[in-house]
């Protein structure tokens, strides 16, 4: 007999990938964030520190539907929801450069997590409301969205650059 199992079964996404994949999430996490907390000190000098740092980690957070590990930014988080909020609406305008990546970072989270059976669709859904997802863009191979994950992450200091594959001399 031939197997008939529903294509559902087989996954989109190599499990032993899925790890990697997070990773690279991750890192386009921190590249927002450090985009995001520049954008914020630039335009909201009335605020401490510390408070523009909750501030960028709320919106990312949110945005990608992950809770706080740190109390101090959860308490922030619930007291200043308002602003998150706003600071959400105006992330396409403010991070425009990412908005292919993050893009492409939130459809590989919701094919992660897809994988491990979360339900994650609602992130994609409030990145398009929020005009984040472009949703004309085709979604990458993972292996080019990594690539392009570490090329960004190594030209803003977050990594070391890859080095050159040399060819062998002959001898």
């Amino acid at each position: 007999m031939t197997d008939l199992s529903p294509a559902e079964d087989k996954p989109l996404v190599d499990n032993k990938v899925i790890p990697v994949m997070r990773e690279a999430i991750l890192t386009v996490q921190m590249l927002l964030f450090k985009a995001l907390r520049q954008s914020i000190h630039d335009r909201h000098v009335d605020r401490t520190e510390p408070e523009r740092t909750h501030l960028a980690g709320a919106v990312i957070n949110n945005l990608f539907g992950a809770l706080p590990t740190d109390a101090a930014m959860a308490d922030f988080a619930a007291a200043n929801r308002q602003l998150v909020e706003r600071e959400l609406w105006e992330m396409a305008a403010a991070c425009a450069p990412l908005m292919p990546l993050l893009t492409d970072a939130l459809r590989m989270k919701t094919i992660c997590d897809n994988q491990e059976g979360i339900h994650s669709i609602p992130t994609l859904l409030m990145a398009k409301a929020l005009g984040i997802l472009q949703e004309d863009r085709e979604l990458p191979l993972p292996s080019t969205f990594m690539l392009e994950v570490r090329r960004l992450a190594a030209e803003h200091g977050l990594i070391e650059p890859m080095a050159p594959v040399s060819e062998a001399s002959p001898e």
